[in-house]
């Protein structure tokens, strides 16, 4: 067993959806599974047994088995080969699967649990997590299209070379097609250098498109000589990256971003984009975080 998936979950059906995706992710990495469930109940003194005037079967902590069960059972059922630990951790949600993130390779949580607000498309933990998570965090939205493309959001900037390397590798372990998706604006876009120094804005018709499609193969570079069998797309668009990339989520197994892009401020660990795909995505979202963005 080379590494450790990890998977919460809280009863809802978001989080058994994700214990499926999460047994398969194990099973491609020939990692192992580990299902955690975080609850606050001992810490406020809570007795976790049946009441003495309710049925045997009751209490806290005949739920919390009842669920655990649930779910190894679904993980089992989705990937028979992968090893399951189950793991009950006294503490609140958040940061239980913080902590379990600084020693797994992935975690993986449902978009929505049993705590969340009618109306929350995404639920407080998941955009936590891909926020301060120690590893790559897939967020399981609707349900993917079996044989659809890894779509790679790339924006170009450093810390998004992480969010390269990850979907570069799923797609290799998925056997799926890659697509790299560079999204520019006129307003985004950095002006190339001026064939005439004298007029510094008299640039040649489609000279920005041209160093957008040079900043996206910068961007891929080294990734598709490591990785010769992975069938690559290079797809650069003018037009927005949330509408864009949603719209690619489509017909998408699954969409890779990072945490920030090239206009992220400092201080915000997780930039709009990411946080829209949270919401409006059609598949899982991994979001990866950079090498400089760690707490």
């Amino acid at each position: 067993m080379s590494g450790l998936v990890v998977v919460g979950v809280d009863g809802s059906a978001s989080g058994l959806a994700a214990v499926e995706v999460a047994a398969r992710e194990a099973a491609l990495r020939g990692a192992g599974l580990r299902v955690v469930h975080a609850c606050v109940w001992p810490a406020m003194h809570v007795p976790m047994g049946p009441s003495p005037l309710g049925p045997p079967e009751g209490g806290l902590r005949n739920v919390v088995d009842r669920l655990m069960a649930e779910a190894v059972q679904r993980a089992a059922e989705a990937a028979p080969e992968v090893a399951v630990e189950q793991v009950v951790v006294t503490g609140e949600s958040l940061t239980v699967l913080e902590a379990q993130s600084r020693g797994a390779e992935l975690v993986v949580v449902g978009s929505r649990g049993m705590g969340g607000f009618v109306g929350l498309l995404v639920g407080s933990t998941a955009v936590h997590l891909t926020a301060h998570g120690q590893c790559p965090v897939l967020v399981v939205r609707e349900q993917p299209v079996a044989d659809g493309p890894i779509v790679l959001g790339v924006d170009g900037s450093a810390a998004g070379r992480k969010a390269v390397e990850f979907a570069f590798a799923e797609a290799a372990l998925r056997k799926a097609p890659l697509v790299a998706l560079h999204t520019w604006t006129d307003w985004n876009a950095p002006l190339p250098a001026p064939q005439d120094p004298s007029a510094p804005y008299a640039n040649p018709p489609g000279a920005l498109a041209e160093e957008e499609e040079r900043l996206l193969s910068e961007a891929l570079a080294g990734l598709q000589e490591r990785h010769p069998d992975v069938v690559v797309e290079h797809r650069t668009v003018h037009g927005g990256a949330r509408e864009e990339l949603i719209e690619a989520s489509r017909s998408a197994q699954l969409l890779v971003v990072g945490a920030r892009g090239r206009g992220g401020f400092t201080g915000l660990l997780l930039g709009s984009v990411s946080q829209a795909l949270l919401h409006h995505a059609h598949c899982p979202v991994a979001v990866v975080r950079g090498a400089g963005e760690r707490d």
